[in-house]
């Protein structure tokens, strides 16, 4: 209604919305919002009361498993803190959907898994080589900064000479310090470039014209391959 111009009124996107199937509104307060017309269409024949009973029940069944009607007391969810959110067993499970969820583009000439590194200078480079805040996504929790594995920490444990260059401190790259960058990689035997976006650059509400790398980042790139 407000974006898009799909709908005029909130009576007329509360019923749109149902008739789509949405049974849950993000809304912007309790007076305002467009949920609250439900009554309205209901008495108004805009919708059945089987419809409404269809959108709601779902919803209710998912609160009442998290056990929101239920005292805190016999509710095991209610006790959960970090440690349990934050145990080996947990942080295994998310090391290994990171794992399996990474896609690899292209390997020219068998360049990964990278071996015989002990003695090998490895170069770092790029606005997310070592950008701890940079590695979460838009509604992302933030874990504890022990838990947080940049490029630069990971590589870092490999037995190999690892130097590194940001290039550029934030994902807009708008001041870029080329001799960083060409210094770190001049003498490297391997390079890896780390360059995105980011939430300061892309999140909710907040797009871009174009698919291009962000301020001198491509600059960069090239820099780092040369």
């Amino acid at each position: 209604m407000l974006g898009h111009h799909y709908t005029r009124t909130f009576l007329e996107t509360a019923v749109a919305s149902m008739s789509a199937g949405c049974n849950l509104e993000l809304s912007y307060g309790m007076r305002k919002n467009v949920f609250m017309h439900i009554p309205q269409a209901l008495a108004m024949g805009n919708i059945t009361l089987q419809m409404l009973r269809e959108r709601v029940r779902p919803l209710f069944y998912t609160r009442m498993r998290l056990g929101e009607f239920d005292p805190p007391a016999m509710n095991p969810y209610s006790t959960l803190g970090l440690s349990a959110v934050q145990s080996s067993e947990h942080r295994n499970l998310a090391l290994e959907a990171a794992v399996k969820s990474f896609v690899l583009l292209k390997n020219v000439r068998g360049t990964l898994p990278l071996r015989d590194l002990p003695g090998k200078r490895l170069a770092v480079v790029g606005p997310f080589a070592d950008n701890p805040l940079g590695l979460s996504g838009d509604y992302a929790p933030m874990p504890e900064p022990r838990y947080i594995y940049t490029p630069r920490r990971g590589l870092e444990t490999l037995p190999a000479n690892v130097t590194f260059a940001a290039g550029c401190r934030q994902p807009r790259c708008q001041q870029y310090s080329r001799d960083e960058v060409v210094g770190a990689v001049g003498a490297a035997d391997v390079v890896v470039v780390c360059l995105g976006t980011g939430v300061d650059v892309e999140t909710e509400a907040k797009d871009r014209r174009d698919l291009s790398l962000p301020g001198h980042q491509l600059e960069l790139l090239q820099d780092a391959v040369q």
